[in-house]
């Protein structure tokens, strides 16, 4: 992002390793826990990362009222240090409502906002329908956007052909893809060449910067920020064979934690760091005793 973001990310690129970050709520309330937010946000950075993103898939962003995600940004906002990324997931069902938090985050000082597409109705979207809906959220939009492609959840796959529509937009700035698929990457990556292109997928880090990639959004970079961190640093400062070694210590987290435990045992790994994790929000279930053991043994490796 060549532009720049507002007020934090100044007329720096959008890149780095960024953590999209669980949302903590109380054990006894239920209700977000703003004190663990805060510290949560401030330790991850404090290892390393480049920013964190509010209110993604790994935060039980469908599980949120738009008001606390709104809250959580201003939240954040308070402990972010300087030239460090603050986004805001805003995709919603309907553009009138992504328009909406979209405005919401920007008033709460996002530097930009990470949209998904409408899922409920993906079956009746058109591309051009889609293309539409990008277009109205970034023109109404006071920062910028970058597009979301997550199908695990979406059940609706972001073709390249429809971001190549949506680079002419200005204020469309860039692309995650959690499509967990490398070759889907490097097509993002070759239709938006002056984007900023993000892995969502921590098995596919360096992958990823091999592919001339921008960085990643990870939900790895939760419980495991400064390794995360660590494979960038490498790859940036040319030691492909440190980044290599890194990236292996790294991809299994990512399956075993994330790809096969999701929210949830993203939420037991940062408890077994020393984090807060703390529940899930119904109708979500907490990891079993079992996996929960599994998992800590995992980080403490």
């Amino acid at each position: 992002m060549t532009g720049g973001a507002g007020g934090a990310g100044g007329d720096r690129p959008l890149a780095g390793v960024l953590a999209p970050i669980t949302t903590p709520f109380d054990r006894a309330t239920g209700e977000v826990a703003p004190v663990h937010l805060r510290q949560n946000v401030t330790r991850l950075l404090a290892a390393g990362l480049d920013g964190v993103v509010v209110a993604g898939s790994t935060g039980e962003s469908a599980l949120l009222d738009p008001d606390e995600q709104r809250r959580m940004v201003a939240w954040v906002r308070e402990v972010l240090p300087d030239r460090r990324w603050l986004l805001a997931g805003t995709g919603s069902e309907s553009t009138r409502q992504a328009v909406a938090l979209t405005r919401a985050a920007a008033a709460e000082g996002a530097d930009a906002v990470l949209v998904r597409p409408p899922a409920y109705y993906s079956a009746g979207l058109s591309p051009a329908t889609l293309a539409e809906y990008y277009r109205a959220v970034a023109d109404a939009s006071p920062i910028p956007l970058l597009v979301y492609n997550i199908p695990k959840y979406t059940h609706l796959a972001i073709a390249a052909g429809l971001l190549h529509q949506l680079t002419a937009h200005p204020n469309i700035v860039g692309v995650k893809d959690s499509s967990g698929d490398a070759k889907n990457l490097a097509a993002y990556r070759d239709v938006a060449p002056d984007w900023s292109v993000f892995v969502g997928s921590g098995s596919l880090l360096y992958q990823a910067l091999e592919l001339k990639c921008d960085g990643g959004i990870l939900a790895v970079a939760c419980f495991a920020a400064a390794l995360a961190a660590q494979v960038y640093a490498a790859f940036q400062a040319g030691d492909r064979a440190e980044a290599g070694k890194l990236q292996e210590r790294l991809g299994p987290l990512d399956k075993e934690v994330v790809g096969r435990l999701g929210p949830a045992g993203v939420k037991a790994a940062m408890d077994a760091v020393g984090l807060y994790g703390g529940p899930v929000r119904t109708p979500l279930a907490p990891v079993g005793a079992a996996d929960r053991e599994r998992v800590t043994k995992l980080v403490a490796a």
